[in-house]
């Protein structure tokens, strides 16, 4: 892996995301970890040196300008490889970070990972969200979500993990507008208000982004999260839901 021109790519994206370049050297050896692993297994598709830094970094750090995540609990869910909470976790002074996704083999790379890095804040956990929330409902201050899933599927993921007064920032395409109209009375089933809209440019590309930024106004009712079948079937704001 040619972590020089990932190095490079951090050094000028950076700065416009207002984070620290002290964190550059263990972003690069998280993209090695990554890249290397994903010589025997399907982590990512992308695997140019540019990409990696761009796509996967560097997008996954603009999120922190959303919300202010410095000494927050958060959950990223359906993290995958670790997009976007390990990127947060390297970057983010004081964050307390929960890495949650249902395959086991994902998470034990990223437990290996963070052992490697050195990582005392982060836990991985390999669990189902609707599952997981059970346990830990309403326990976070901020979720998180780079997961491929439709908004409203997402929100009843995520929103019964946040705190009233929390926030859940969604990470969508810039073309997402049509998805976000259909997921309004999902959010506001779940006690939440969208609060912004924000695109943004990945640094040092031509590449526009979303974050949808909604704030956890209310407790979830018990009834939320269903089932993920259920949920996949009929989401919420769908006739019958």
């Amino acid at each position: 892996m040619d972590g020089s021109a990932i190095s490079a790519i951090l050094a000028q994206g950076l700065p416009a995301l207002g984070i620290d370049e002290g964190c550059i050297p263990q972003l690069v050896e998280f993209s090695r970890l990554l890249l290397e692993k994903n010589q025997v297994m399907n982590l990512t598709a992308i695997t140019d040196p540019r990409d990696v830094a761009t796509l996967h970094l560097l997008d996954s750090l603009a999120v922190a300008a959303a919300g202010d995540l410095n000494g927050k609990s958060v959950i990223d869910v359906g993290t995958g490889a670790g997009f976007p909470g390990m990127p947060l976790a390297i970057a983010v002074p004081g964050i307390r970070m929960t890495l949650l996704d249902s395959l086991g083999k994902r998470v034990a790379f990223l437990e290996e990972t963070c052992r490697a890095l050195g990582l005392q804040n982060v836990t991985c956990v390999h669990g189902r969200a609707e599952e997981f929330a059970a346990a830990h409902r309403e326990g976070y201050d901020v979720a998180v979500s780079r997961a491929v899933a439709a908004l409203p599927v997402l929100c009843e993921l995520c929103l019964p993990l946040v705190k009233v007064g929390g926030l859940f920032l969604a990470m969508k395409s810039s073309h997402s507008g049509e998805e976000t109209e259909q997921a309004a009375k999902a959010i506001s089933l779940l006690g939440g208000k969208l609060e912004s809209v924000t695109d943004y440019s990945i640094p040092t590309t031509d590449i526009t982004h979303r974050v949808l930024t909604i704030r956890k106004l209310s407790p979830t009712p018990k009834k939320y999260p269903r089932r993920f079948a259920q949920i996949k079937k009929q989401p919420l704001g769908a006739p019958g839901a």
